[in-house]
This record gives C-alpha cells, sequence and structure tokens, in this order.
C-alpha cells in the first residue's frame, strides 16, 4: 500500500511542478474521502479553494483510510522527502482514539512525525480530533489536550477539531456513523483554512 501511494504521490507533483509550494496532507479516511466522489473529499476542495485565489500552492493527499499515528510516523519521512512540501497537514490520532490505544503512545508518534517536518523547515498544521465521551473522561481529555500540548512545543499551527461543526449532526456523516458525508466537507475545510491560510506566504 505505501509503495503505490507514494507512485501515485510522484504522479501528483508532475501536474505541481510549477507550483510555488505543495501542501502534504498525512491524514487517515477522514482526509482520504472514504465513501465519497473523487472531487469531494476535503482535500479536493483545498485544491480547488487554492485555485480560485490564486495562490500557488498544490496538494498532495498522502491520506491513507484506517492508518494511525504509528502508520503515519512509519511513512512521513519517504513522503516529505519525495513531495519536498512548504506546508504538512497532519490529520492523525482518531484511529488510534477509537482503538483504545495508549495516549502517549499516540503523543509520541505525532511528536515524532512534527520533528521530522521541523528537520526539513516544513511549516506544520496539526489537526485535532476529539473523542465521544463512552471512552472515559480521563482517556478522552488526555487525548485531546495532547493535541494542543504538541502544538506548543512545536510552535505548530493548530486546528483545534477537525469535525467542529460536524461532530453533532448525524445528519451530515454516512450511515456507518463515522466518516462524514459529501455535505460535511466544506465545513471541515473551512475549519483547515482558517489554520491553513496564513501559513501560506
Amino acid at each position: 500500500m505505501p509503495g503505490f501511494i507514494f507512485s501515485g504521490l510522484l504522479v501528483l507533483l508532475s501536474f505541481a511542478a510549477q507550483a510555488a509550494g505543495n501542501i502534504l496532507i498525512v491524514g487517515d479516511s477522514l482526509s482520504a474521502g472514504y465513501g465519497l466522489g473523487a472531487n469531494q473529499s476535503w482535500p479536493s476542495l483545498l485544491e480547488k479553494r487554492l485555485h480560485e485565489q490564486r495562490l500557488d500552492y498544490s496538494v498532495v493527499n498522502a491520506s491513507i483510510s484506517g492508518d494511525t499515528t504509528s502508520g503515519g510516523r512509519s511513512r512521513i519521512g519517504a513522503a516529505l522527502e519525495q513531495t519536498r512540501p512548504a506546508v504538512v497537514i497532519i490529520a492523525l490520532g482518531g484511529n488510534d482514539g477509537l482503538r483504545g490505544l495508549p495516549v502517549a503512545v499516540m503523543r509520541d508518534n505525532l511528536d515524532a512525525m512534527m520533528d521530522a517536518a521541523r528537520t526539513r523547515k516544513v511549516r506544520i498544521v496539526l489537526a485535532g480530533m476529539k473523542l465521544p465521551p463512552n471512552y472515559g473522561p480521563d482517556y478522552t481529555r488526555e487525548f485531546q489536550q495532547s493535541y494542543a500540548a504538541l502544538a506548543r512545543k512545536h510552535k505548530a499551527a493548530l486546528v483545534p477539531f477537525l469535525l467542529d461543526g460536524v461532530a453533532d449532526k448525524r445528519e451530515l456523516f454516512l450511515p456507518d456513523g463515522i466518516h462524514p458525508t459529501a455535505e460535511a466537507q466544506p465545513v471541515i475545510l473551512d475549519n483547515v483554512w482558517k489554520v491553513l491560510r496564513p501559513q501560506l506566504r
């Protein structure tokens, strides 16, 4: 799977060659567009908005459905080397939380991913997540606070909650109750855009 993704990245880069910079997205199904048409995901809408606003950036979406922070950590180095982005959006952790994995492990993986980006002088946007209350107050609180703590440590831009304005609206989810519909994607994009736009220099 990673080899296929990286081959796809190289194809995408051939179209992005004349852009001032690439925006690399490393995420899971929420960013991969699970259950959506090819041009309906928020990363696709981001590409369209950049074009409409005449901002000379191209989007390289390296998101994989089902990915965890461990998976992201294992592949971000190669993705950064291949795409050489100006900005990386890290949108991982949701699957770690849904599986009840240790928050300390998630935090360490995200920390390593952000270190990899900082070493290459790539600007970072970290997309935070929240968990349903049934995971318990201590776990959900530690999980959510990890994103803010990492953003402070790395002086990264933070999207407090990727699904803000979506998570509490059942009608904006596919029948599985996990993946947002096409109608939710512009809301997700706006959550990211408010934080991403100041990073586009």
